[in-house]
């Protein structure tokens, strides 16, 4: 019986026996040449195979420690360019809401230059949230200031409808209504903008969330601390795993301008600015005062002047392993319904 070398030691080729099957008496040295180049290049090949995946697995790493880099399609003000009278919209460089042809109260201007007529609302009661059991009474005036002035009262004399009547709203999503929102999920229907004539009855602010002295803020045993005015995280929390996830622009102390207010008795509570940038409606930038996902930089999609990371018209991920923006951005506040108040902590953040 004939009997072949090892490949190992010659090479597939390097057989004692030949193509013809003839017996040789040692492996033909040209072939054996080849068989070694042949090895060479399987050799490099693979080596080449595994960098090109470890370069790709730390671009890929190093991609998710990255800051988002969203760019917005449309100029960042959004609806707030105000039908094309922009800042002035809002804020009139004279006299106020007598300068923007709206008249007003004695103290039409004195707070931020502010252009629209906020009078009618005025020391009202407004009775938000559920069966209207959050019930907020504004302010009397403009130079009460604070944040139920800032953060309250200048929004609802645009986004009320009811009691201000006079703005220049259509009372339709901007976004909707120049094609930016294209989330089926949404339905065909007018998003409304007016809180008080959203189509319902006039003057109904029960489906909205509430805002107010008596919309607290909780805090909780998981992390999240309120003392001194200012909001705080516990190092090694459940909050602060929250933080690492997605971030707490709502909160974060100095991200923003009445970020909420608080009571006399020290309890943090909810105004629009809360939730909403006015100035800035498609971009959120990540700072070192509000870090996102542990990143001090980067640029992320917001919809609805969010104050946050909020991206409605992403794919949803089929794994279940991430968390939509939208969803996280709610669970700053409402945190007992987040991954990590109850003991899942690797769900990262989706954001586009």
């Amino acid at each position: 019986m004939r009997e072949d070398v090892e490949s190992s030691q010659f090479g597939i080729v390097g057989a004692l026996w030949d193509t013809a099957g003839r017996v040789r008496s040692r492996p033909c040295p040209m072939e054996v040449e080849r068989e070694k180049v042949l090895q060479d290049k399987r050799r490099y090949y693979n080596f080449m195979k595994k960098a090109i995946l470890a370069g790709l697995f730390v671009l890929a790493s190093a991609g998710l420690a990255m800051g988002q880099n969203w760019s917005s399609t449309v100029d960042v003000l959004g609806a707030h360019n105000n039908n094309g009278r922009g800042c002035a919209g809002c804020h009139s460089p004279h006299s106020g809401s007598f300068g923007s042809g709206h008249g007003g109260a004695a103290d039409a201007g004195n707070y931020a230059l502010w252009g629209q007529d906020a009078s009618p609302l005025y020391s009202a009661s407004l009775a938000f949230g559920d069966s209207g059991r959050f019930v907020e009474v504004l302010p009397g005036s403009l130079t009460a200031g604070g944040p139920e002035v800032g953060g309250i009262l200048l929004c609802l004399s645009c986004h009320d409808g009811n009691v201000t009547p006079h703005n220049m709203m259509n009372g339709q999503s901007y976004e909707q209504r120049i094609g930016l929102l294209t989330n089926t999920a949404y339905g065909a229907s007018k998003i409304p903008t007016l809180l008080g004539n959203d189509g319902t009855a006039a003057g109904n602010y029960n489906n909205d969330h509430p805002v107010g002295l008596n919309a607290t803020i909780s805090t909780t045993t998981n992390g999240l601390v309120f003392a001194n005015n200012v909001f705080t995280v516990t190092p090694g929390s459940p909050f602060a795993q929250f933080v690492a996830n997605y971030g707490w622009p709502a909160l974060a102390p100095g991200a923003h301008g009445y970020p909420y207010g608080v009571t006399a008795g020290g309890k943090p509570y909810v105004v629009c600015t809360t939730c909403h940038n006015q100035h800035v409606m498609t971009v959120y930038a990540a700072s070192a005062k509000s870090t996102i996902a542990g990143n001090s930089t980067g640029y992320y999609a917001t919809y609805f002047f969010i104050n946050g990371p909020y991206n409605p018209m992403i794919t949803p991920d089929p794994t279940g392993k991430t968390a939509a923006s939208t969803t996280q951005f709610c669970r700053q506040c409402h945190f007992g319904e987040a991954n990590e108040s109850n003991n899942t902590n690797t769900i990262t953040t989706q954001f586009q």
